[in-house]
């Protein structure tokens, strides 16, 4: 008998859930020109995956970037900025059960070269002037329908690209999955940064927004063939397995969720405005809501293989979402003089709390069945309330002309964050007699 050799052990936990593991067959990974040893192939499927990733939070932070502007020029009521903020938010809750769905009747590749469809023609369609159409409405009607177009495509590539990463690369996990991750954190980076300029540049807000169109369009050409290879297979969802909606822990887990949703997503669309309000200008806000988001992919590198060190979680989490609420609120009403040390500590906050919440379906779950039912429900439920953030935020400022009380609202956040989170990181498991 040979001698065994022992597996080497995982550095970190594996962040990419798989939504199509309950198919029935399973899911193959993409076929590719040469097979699936073709190197060539493989860097080429890598580089439009990164590159989908790169352009998933653009159409949040370039909104937020050039808001003032929009609201001047547009003639928005105060109501169409929080309807505008909340809900891609939303959508991203609403349509992320229906990934799996789409996937086992067309593919997964398919319903991302859709996604990406939908992407670039609601990032089109957002600046329209409406007005020639149906007078009197301007640019409203655009905004609102291309801004929802946005939030459903982005929320099928949130649920169905970790899967395909782990099918396609599984000897390069730590890799892909690292380009991954970072891409969208650099995608939310480069919409804060940049938006402005292009702005300043032109002259027109409208261009600004347009602009992100261009990322968008050229990523869908480039996985088109990869998309219109892949052969129809009819999958069907295997019933059974543990049953996360009567779990205490993942209730646990998926408040943790919702709560780290609620800063977030307020962060991509109200930092900026938040910002320009305390009396930085445009340029130089964006540029801090970029190093902020910067940082985020900093603590979101560190923070699940710490956490993971540990069969509890509690202090961590506990650490991160107190880190976030107070960073928030400081970047509200804290001294403007140390305003890039608030927002520094606001980025290092959510990026490690983004990091945790999702380390958390990985580390509170024993199979890849319950993880992926887990993220499934933590993404709906997660999202969709989530966005309530982004539209709390939005009401506080209409009701008080100020953003003081949101403040306030972000200490209670990350206060619950915290409780929950401790909850959270007990080492306990869905579907075991405690959990």
């Amino acid at each position: 008998m040979g001698r065994v050799t022992p597996a080497k052990p995982k550095e970190g936990p594996d962040l990419l859930v798989d939504a199509e593991v309950d198919d029935v067959p399973a899911p193959s990974p993409t076929e590719l020109p040469g097979g699936p040893s073709s190197r060539q192939a493989l860097v080429y499927l890598g580089l439009c995956l990164v590159l989908i990733g790169l352009n998933l939070r653009t159409v949040f932070s370039s909104f937020a970037a050039v808001l003032p502007e929009i609201r001047s020029d547009a003639g928005l009521p105060g109501w169409a900025i929080v309807v505008l903020t909340t809900v891609p938010v939303t959508l991203l809750g609403v349509f992320a059960p229906l990934a799996p769905v789409l996937a086992r009747r067309f593919g997964a590749e398919r319903v991302l070269l859709g996604a990406m469809a939908v992407l670039t023609a609601g990032l089109l369609l957002r600046p329209l002037d409406a007005g020639g159409l149906i007078p009197g409405m301007g640019h409203l009607p655009a905004l609102l329908a291309g801004t929802a177009a946005c939030g459903a495509a982005i929320a099928l590539c949130n649920v169905l690209l970790p899967g395909l990463v782990k099918r396609d690369f599984p000897h390069r996990l730590g890799l892909m999955g690292g380009l991954y991750t970072t891409a969208i954190c650099a995608s939310a980076a480069l919409g804060a940064g940049f938006t402005y300029p292009v702005f300043t540049a032109t002259g027109e807000w409208t261009s600004a927004l347009w602009f992100w169109a261009v990322p968008a369009a050229v990523v869908l050409l480039l996985f088109l063939p990869v998309a219109l290879r892949q052969r129809r297979v009819r999958h069907q969802a295997l019933a059974g397995g543990v049953n996360v909606w009567r779990s205490a822990v993942a209730w646990q887990v998926t408040v943790f969720m919702v709560l780290q949703a609620m800063m977030s997503f307020s962060v991509f669309a109200w930092l900026a405005p938040i910002l320009r309000e305390r009396g930085v200008d445009g340029g130089t806000a964006g540029l801090m809501v970029s190093v902020s988001i910067g940082l985020q992919m900093l603590g979101s590198l560190f923070a699940p293989a710490l956490a993971a060190r540990f069969r509890d979680q509690r202090a961590i989490n506990t650490v991160v979402a107190l880190m976030t609420g107070s960073g928030f609120a400081l970047s509200i009403f804290g001294p403007l003089e140390l305003i890039w040390a608030w927002t520094g500590l606001l980025g290092l906050g959510q990026g490690s709390l983004t990091a945790v919440a999702l380390t958390m379906i990985m580390l509170r779950t024993r199979d890849g069945h319950t993880a992926a039912h887990l993220s499934g429900m933590m993404q709906g439920v997660g999202y969709g309330l989530g966005s309530t953030g982004t539209l709390m935020v939005g009401q506080l400022h209409q009701a008080t002309g100020s953003f003081t009380a949101a403040g306030i609202l972000f200490l209670v956040v990350g206060l619950l964050a915290a409780v929950f989170g401790y909850r959270a990181g007990r080492n306990r498991f869905v579907g075991s007699p405690t959990g």
